[in-house]
């Protein structure tokens, strides 16, 4: 009695990274806590090593302001320092921030494409720092100088330490962040994510959400802090848009439905 044998399984190459099955949704969202997690605890050491360089940096601060900072009640020190503090954490932290973002936006890459998103880190970095180099050198010189000399026949100015530090460091720390937004894009081109006809197609959305973004950074009623951040911002989104019409030449080619 003869027994049939059977032909020999094909061998196939292990999966790569990303090709693997799908997240179910508590997997995303165990995922979410997990990259939350690490870009709290990325903070925090961030802000450890801001309350060494706060002093320093309070100092240099307090060069527009022309004087040593004004308080009003007994925590409004404590309160500015840690503000400082907590910006010096967030520029430290800002690639760990960074990668966590990427990782979770699109979990499913490939290990191509995940050394695509290692070495854009260093770059994004940059970027974030160039960004806030702008606002302190470009911007906050003529908003306060915008600010102080409005109106100076009526009202005598003397800001308070923690009005004052929340305006520059928000200003500093939200455009470094703005200057990532374009290599972010490429990034996002590159793994087939965005195209340059998606931003172009929704330039109304952009011009609005710059418009919130700016009124947001800039706290104040004047619209000529306003337009001097929401310029640089619709700068950035059409750098975005020129930076993805190069990626997507390089994007991940589309799976087939």
């Amino acid at each position: 009695m003869s027994t049939k044998t059977r032909p020999p399984a094909p061998v196939t190459d292990p999966p790569e990274d990303g090709d693997g099955g799908r997240m179910t949704f508590l997997g995303h969202l165990d995922e979410l806590r997990r990259r939350l997690v690490r870009a709290a605890f990325a903070l925090a050491i961030g802000t450890l090593v801001g309350f060494t360089l706060a002093r320093p940096l309070l100092i240099y601060l307090q060069g527009p302001y022309g004087e040593r900072f004004q308080v009003l009640d007994p925590t409004g020190s404590v309160v500015s320092f840690f503000r400082v503090s907590l910006l010096v954490g967030g520029i430290v932290s800002i690639p760990v921030i960074t990668y966590q973002l990427l990782m979770f936006i699109y979990p499913a890459l490939t290990r191509k494409e995940k050394r695509r998103v290692l070495s854009a880190i260093p770059a994004i970095t940059l970027l974030f720092l160039i960004g806030a180099a702008f606002a302190w050198f470009i911007l906050v010189p003529p908003a306060l100088g915008f600010l102080e000399d409005f109106q100076g026949d009526i009202f005598f100015v003397q800001w308070e330490a923690d009005s004052y530090l929340g305006f520059v460091t928000a200003l500093i720390f939200w455009m470094g962040v703005a200057f990532e937004t374009p290599l972010i894009f490429f990034v996002l081109s590159l793994l087939g994510l965005v195209t340059p006809g998606l931003l172009l197609k929704n330039w109304r959305i952009a011009v609005v959400g710059s418009g919130i973004a700016a009124a947001m950074i800039t706290p104040t009623v004047d619209p000529v802090n306003m337009f001097l951040v929401m310029g640089p911002l619709l700068a950035l989104y059409t750098i975005s848009i020129l930076l993805t019409s190069v990626g997507s030449r390089f994007a991940r080619p589309q799976e087939p439905e």
